[in-house]
């Protein structure tokens, strides 16, 4: 049972949240500000990691009359092994509010804020009525929202929630609809996204809001790792989004974390 519970919660999917906290670190880095809290730093990406992994068996429950129609979501926690769903709503209820304990003691009241709204946020698009994951805003409410939120949370630990400029914020939503509508094979606005962030990074270098080492460190293993996702839309979808996966939720975030170290020493 306790395997099943944090297989539900999706370790490696924290890779999401290392990307972002990576990405405010460079501008620190960068812009040579002294990272006087690299404790806090990590403690904040560690319970934001925890708090999703919630949010993710939260969402596996909601889902699983649906996910046991999906052949690629066969492997899920909870439909490989069944389980009392008010043993998982206990487990999801102690890891949120062991979170925000943590939170509220030790960081920022501006982390934890932002914390409740990557909560309120996950429940509008996972549970009903609302349920946005099914409704035309659901690009907007998944991946896109929640990669600002993590931004966010990274630095208002580091002090100024405007280190990363507004337009790398927006970016960084941009790429969000756009890994989301790859996944959902929506191929016709996933290119028109694909104009809109090539323009919009075009913007960001010639301004300076992000430099070419940013780039290299920060965007290009991330985009590297989507490459199948996108080439699942075409052909052997589920061997690409396996791949796609694997790069992204392993490979690159290893080399992401191994930068983060890096950075905050």
């Amino acid at each position: 049972m306790i395997i099943t519970l944090l297989k539900s919660t999706r370790l490696t999917w924290a890779a999401k949240n290392v990307h972002m906290y990576l990405l405010a670190i460079t501008y620190a880095y960068f812009l040579q500000i002294p990272i006087t809290n690299p404790l806090q730093v990590l403690e904040g990406l560690f319970l934001v990691s925890v708090l999703w992994g919630a949010l993710y068996s939260l969402n596996d429950l909601t889902d699983l009359d649906i996910d046991r129609k999906d052949k690629s979501k066969s492997t899920r926690a909870f439909i490989e092994n069944s389980i009392d769903p008010k043993i998982v709503l206990t487990f999801v209820t102690v890891l949120v509010l062991s979170v925000f304990s943590i939170s509220l003691i030790t960081l920022t009241p501006l982390f934890t804020i932002i914390l409740l709204l990557m909560v309120i946020n996950q429940l509008l698009y996972t549970l009903p009525p609302i349920r946005l994951k099914e409704t035309a805003l659901a690009p907007i409410a998944s991946t896109a929202t929640n990669n600002v939120l993590r931004v966010a949370s990274c630095t208002v630990i580091l002090g100024n929630i405007l280190l990363v400029p507004l337009s790398v914020y927006l970016l960084m939503f941009v790429a969000g609809m756009g890994t989301y509508l790859m996944y959902k094979e929506k191929t016709k606005v996933m290119h028109g996204l694909a104009a809109v962030f090539c323009i919009l990074m075009a913007y960001i270098l010639y301004v300076g809001d992000m430099n070419l080492m940013q780039v290299l460190i920060v965007i290009v293993p991330s985009f590297l790792a989507t490459i199948p996702l996108y080439l699942s839309n075409f052909f052997e979808k589920e061997k690409m989004i396996n791949l796609a996966d694997f790069l992204y939720h392993k490979v690159v975030l290893i080399f992401y974390l191994a930068c983060i170290i890096v950075l905050l020493l």
